[in-house]
């Protein structure tokens, strides 16, 4: 496919990728993909990321405060995301949201970092990536409220993406009309995606992103192995299959859509100082 592809969300600096992330990296080139945005979940994966970001002219990041670890979010947490979204290579605020499934952290503080981290992504004028997960209508109310406050402050630029998305195809639309766009991850390969393949049938190709969560989730013709960058031209074949379109075509349109959402460029990977390839 040619450099085509972006991975909108991997999870390079897990202990998963330790032995081998340069290795990932160029094997995610290899096959066709020409950015990759590591998203961080504390303030020390957030600052992991950005240091994978100053190696790799491919590599950007976010940086922000899952809802699993938001019972640790304080002053000092805040401080160190906010200094790391001056960073020339930082394109939004992430993984944020709220996880009322694993309870890994109390609501009132879920609910608290997430206001937190939207606070900062108006602030800084960066998008939000979203989790959510058995708080599909709590995190929507608390976007649509927030989206009436940013809105001005991003012009026409989407207001972020809905990572992993579950939800249903009504909802998908709803988020699309409020100007959030809707990630695609490998998962839609899996024989019960059937409510994922319906949101990609039904949802307009300019509403969609295509992600991996690596090292989760692998596509199902390599299910049980870990999730890389690379796999995630399975999304895009399957996308294209749904959509009755050429994987190219939905390279094409899904990079678009993430460089339009965070703000990045193919060109800009080849000029940065000192970075590899």
């Amino acid at each position: 496919m040619g450099a085509r592809l972006i991975d909108t969300h991997a999870h390079l600096q897990e202990p998963d990728f330790r032995d081998d992330v340069d290795a990932v990296i160029a094997r995610a080139a290899g096959a066709g993909v020409g950015a990759i945005v590591v998203p961080g979940v504390d303030a020390e994966t957030s600052e992991a990321a950005a240091w994978l970001a100053d190696r790799h002219a491919c590599v950007y990041f976010a940086a922000g405060y899952h809802p699993h670890e938001a019972a640790r979010l304080d002053a000092a947490g805040l401080a160190r995301v906010r200094a790391l979204l001056a960073h020339p290579k930082a394109v939004a605020v992430g993984e944020v949201g709220l996880d009322f499934y694993r309870m890994h952290s109390p609501r009132d503080a879920q609910e608290r970092a997430f206001e937190a981290m939207l606070d900062l992504a108006r602030e800084a004028r960066l998008p939000v990536i979203v989790h959510t997960r058995d708080a599909a209508a709590e995190v929507e109310r608390a976007l649509t409220s927030w989206a009436l406050r940013a809105r001005s402050a991003f012009g026409a630029r989407p207001l972020g993406v809905l990572h992993y998305f579950s939800g249903d195809v009504a909802q998908a639309r709803r988020y699309a009309a409020m100007g959030f766009l809707v990630s695609v991850h490998t998962s839609v390969t899996h024989p019960r995606a059937t409510l994922l393949r319906e949101v990609v049938k039904e949802l307009p190709l300019e509403a969609l992103v295509l992600e991996t969560d690596s090292p989760y989730g692998a596509p199902q013709p390599l299910r049980g192995k870990r999730n890389e960058p690379a796999f995630v031209v399975e999304a895009a074949r399957k996308v294209a299959q749904v959509k009755g379109l050429t994987p190219e075509e939905v390279a094409d349109a899904t990079s678009a859509n993430a460089k339009r959402l965070f703000g990045i460029t193919m060109a800009r990977n080849r000029t940065l100082t000192g970075a590899q390839a």
